[in-house]
């Protein structure tokens, strides 16, 4: 999308001040001359993350569409490298953008791919902005930001919130696919409470293929119900979230209670492919509700995702996920260090001015880095109901403030 389309779309909106007024001074003069940068965005093109991969370079590419493709002044160039699925596959993708002088690095969707090239981005000096992976185990950095949350964070968030409100007598089963899911199980027992008796037991490990069967699951969905829960947690994503909404819904009626989940469950494209089985002959809703926890709800009520949901839908026909959201923060960060960084930004001046950039007006609502360089930021609870005519992530309230 050029500078031409940027403007058609922003006076469709009736937003035509917003590139003259986000971000530095300089952006809204189209005679600024800042020295031309690359950014480097690294994002699967295949695979099972092919899908937020596309999310975190549309959020990207659309700030700066919305911005004259300029940070802090500066002209861009973004140079995008597939990082695979698995650390050797993101390291050659960092290596390569670094050999081509890059001035910053953002993106990254696998957590395992973050930390294999955590050492090559320190080593480098040059910062990465993550948009997504962001495993507890990422520690004591010094040029690695994240604009998404850490992993642990949704279930802390949602187990403290339904340690108050679950009744006793309730009984919790978590079920998750096995390594990929520990940081989120861990968080939630940890709101939730370790010892808490209304916990039916250990996690029902999965099989954490990325690319599920429609019967992978079923034997597992088995042992979980023989537990007889009432409440379900569990942790899927893309094409593992489908197919296990899918399965799951099969032991109809045998169970009907409530699912909760970190937002990946019903994110993206996951609600259109699973609208069959969670709709009657009628299209209403059957029972038993799916409730999310989420950094971002796409009908969040404020001025900067007033303006970053009907761009986004404009631009690809569908309500923005976290993800987008989070890559677009990401180009919002960076177009404020560059800016605080000077005519010349070398990477590391830009790395020190990303610890000065303060608060960040952003879609999920005013958020700021906390010392270990993630978010301090709210979490909402949606349920899944008709938004209109479409099925989607309603946000229900604000529950928690982590970071």
């Amino acid at each position: 999308m050029n500078r031409r389309r940027a403007l058609q779309l922003l006076a469709a909106l009736g937003t035509t001040g917003l590139v003259a007024g986000c971000g530095t001074d300089d952006e809204g003069d189209p005679t600024a001359t800042g020295s031309p940068i690359k950014i480097g965005l690294v994002a699967p093109e295949s695979g099972s993350g092919r899908a937020i991969g596309e999310d975190i370079v549309n959020g990207f590419e659309l700030y700066l569409a919305t911005h004259g493709q300029r940070l802090g002044g500066h002209p861009v160039t973004l140079v995008k490298a597939d990082e695979g699925d698995n650390a050797k596959t993101g390291q050659a993708a960092v290596n390569d953008l670094l050999k081509q002088g890059v001035l910053a690095l953002t993106g990254v969707v696998n957590p395992t791919v973050m930390s294999g090239i955590r050492d090559i981005v320190e080593q480098a000096r040059v910062p990465l902005i993550g948009s997504n992976a962001s495993p507890v185990s990422l520690q004591s950095v010094v040029y690695i930001w994240r604009t998404s949350y850490v992993l642990d964070e949704p279930g802390r968030a949602l187990g403290a919130y339904l340690k108050q409100r679950l009744p006793a007598g309730s009984r919790v089963l978590m079920i998750a696919p096995e390594g990929s899911s520990l940081d989120v199980m861990q968080g939630f027992r940890q709101g939730f409470g370790a010892d808490d008796p209304r916990i039916a037991g250990e996690p029902v490990w999965t099989n954490p293929t990325a690319n599920p069967g429609e019967s992978t699951y079923v034997s597992d969905i088995r042992q979980a119900l023989n537990r007889r829960p009432t409440a379900i947690f569990c942790h899927f994503s893309g094409t593992a979230a489908i197919q296990f909404i899918k399965q799951l819904r099969r032991y109809r009626p045998a169970y009907t209670g409530p699912i909760y989940a970190p937002g990946f469950l019903t994110e993206g494209s996951v609600l259109n492919e699973v609208s069959k089985v969670l709709l009657d002959d009628e299209d209403r809703l059957l029972p038993g509700p799916i409730q999310t926890v989420s950094n971002y709800s796409a009908d969040l009520n404020n001025n900067a995702n007033r303006i970053f949901a009907s761009a986004y839908r404009k631009t690809y026909n569908v309500s923005p996920s976290t993800y987008a959201m989070a890559s677009w923060d990401a180009a919002q960060v960076l177009d404020g260090a560059i800016g605080l960084a000077g005519a010349n930004p070398t990477p590391q001046q830009v790395n020190l001015a990303l610890g000065k950039v303060g608060q960040i007006d952003s879609p999920r609502g005013v958020w700021q880095f906390n010392q270990p360089r993630t978010p301090q930021q709210r979490w909402y609870l949606r349920t899944v109901q008709f938004d209109g005519r479409l099925l989607s992530n309603v946000m229900v309230n604000e529950i928690a403030t982590l970071g």
